[in-house]
């Protein structure tokens, strides 16, 4: 069996770490051994900050929501309760942009709410 050497396939994975590693601080992104730990690390930083942002973005729908349903005379829990038996399917997502770009809109949305609260 022929020998194999390693030293071009090395290389081409050295190289490739290194790509990835570029805009890291100090000898991060130059020497091999550092830059591979520090890669290691911001993958697995990246893994979980990828589920951590969905939970943050649904704070912030909350906080937006809470703060635009308070300004209209109703608490965001009353708010959440009046949409559900007003049967009005907008989830938070939506409900936020409307609270950040369309106030007129969103009063809308929270007097419907309001309504289905006092029949209820």
């Amino acid at each position: 069996m022929a020998r194999v050497k390693r030293g071009v396939t090395a290389h081409r994975r050295h190289k490739k770490v290194l790509a990835q590693v570029k805009g890291h601080y100090s000898s991060n992104n130059r020497l091999y051994k550092r830059a591979h730990e520090s890669l290691m690390r911001a993958l697995r930083y990246a893994y979980r900050d990828r589920r951590t942002k969905k939970r943050d973005m649904r704070r912030l729908w909350i906080v937006r929501i809470n703060a635009a349903s308070r300004s209209n005379g109703l608490s965001y829990s009353k708010f959440i309760a009046g949409l559900k038996a007003a049967n009005i399917g907008l989830d938070r997502k939506v409900l936020a942009d409307l609270a950040v770009r369309d106030a007129a809109g969103f009063a809308a949305v929270v007097d419907a709410a309001k309504q289905a609260l006092a029949k209820a």
